[in-house]
C-alpha cells in the first residue's frame, strides 16, 4: 500500500444537473468542493486549518478548472476485503496541467488520519512530489499514516456526500498498470467533468491553461 499513489463515457443527463448546495455550514478553515462526476456527485471537506498547504494546493487546482475533465481511474480493493481500499483520481500524467509540487503535511502533525472518507494526495517516491492526484479511502488505510522515519500521504479532508458513489468505483472492473499500479486501472475511468468550490472566493493562478488550446470551442 506504500507505493500508492505513484501519480499518478457520455454522461447520463441525471448526472450534468448541479445538484443544491449543502445547507450546513461549514467549521472554520474548512472549504468544501463538489465533484462532477460521470458516477455522480461527490462533495468533500478540506481541513484548511489543519492542513493549510495541501488544501491550498488542492484549491489551485479546482480554482484553476485543472481537474475539469480528469478522470477516477485507479481503483485499489483491499485483499482480501474488496469492499474496501481506496480510488484514485486527478490530473493524471498530464504534465500541462501540474502545478509546482507541495510539500508533504505528514498525518503525525496534522492528526488527520487515513480513515474512511478521508481524501489524501497522491505523491510518486518523493514524499515532497504530490501534485494534482489524489485518493479516497473507502474503510480505514492506516498503511498511509506517518509513523517513525516513514513519511506516509497527506490526509487533508474528507467526503460529506456521495460515499455511495466512491463505494461504486471502487466496484468496477480493473485491468492493467504497472508495479504498484498492477491490476488497479479501471477500464472505463470514471470522468470528473468539473470540480467546484462551494465556499469563499476563487483564488485562480492567472497561469496559463495548455490543455484548453486544442479544445474546439
Amino acid at each position: 500500500m506504500r507505493s500508492i499513489l505513484g501519480l499518478a463515457f457520455a454522461a447520463p443527463l441525471l448526472f450534468l444537473a448541479t445538484p443544491a448546495l449543502p445547507q450546513a455550514t461549514p467549521a472554520p478553515g474548512t472549504v468544501r468542493v463538489r465533484l462532477v462526476t460521470s458516477a455522480g456527485p461527490i462533495v468533500l471537506a478540506l481541513d484548511g486549518k489543519r492542513a493549510p498547504k495541501t488544501t491550498a494546493n488542492f484549491l489551485k487546482y479546482v480554482d484553476d478548472g485543472r481537474l475539469d475533465g480528469t478522470k477516477f481511474y485507479r481503483s485499489a480493493p483491499r485483499k482480501g476485503n474488496p469492499k474496501q481500499g481506496f480510488i484514485q483520481g486527478g490530473v493524471g500524467t498530464d504534465a500541462r496541467r501540474t502545478l509546482s509540487p507541495v510539500v508533504l503535511e505528514a498525518t503525525d502533525k496534522t492528526g488527520i488520519r487515513h480513515l474512511d472518507g478521508v481524501v489524501s494526495m497522491a505523491h510518486a517516491a518523493n514524499p515532497d512530489s504530490a501534485t494534482g492526484n489524489f485518493s479516497i479511502m473507502v474503510g480505514p488505510n492506516p498503511s498511509l499514516d506517518a509513523r517513525g522515519s516513514y513519511r506516509g500521504y497527506a490526509a487533508f479532508g474528507r467526503v460529506v456526500s456521495g460515499m455511495d458513489i466512491v463505494r461504486k468505483i471502487l466496484a468496477l472492473p480493473t485491468c492493467c498498470g504497472r508495479e504498484a499500479m498492477k491490476g488497479q486501472m479501471i477500464v472505463k475511468p470514471v470522468q470528473i467533468l468539473r470540480a467546484q468550490r462551494l465556499d469563499g472566493v476563487p483564488r485562480p493562478t492567472g497561469l496559463s491553461k495548455p490543455w484548453l488550446l486544442n479544445v474546439r470551442r
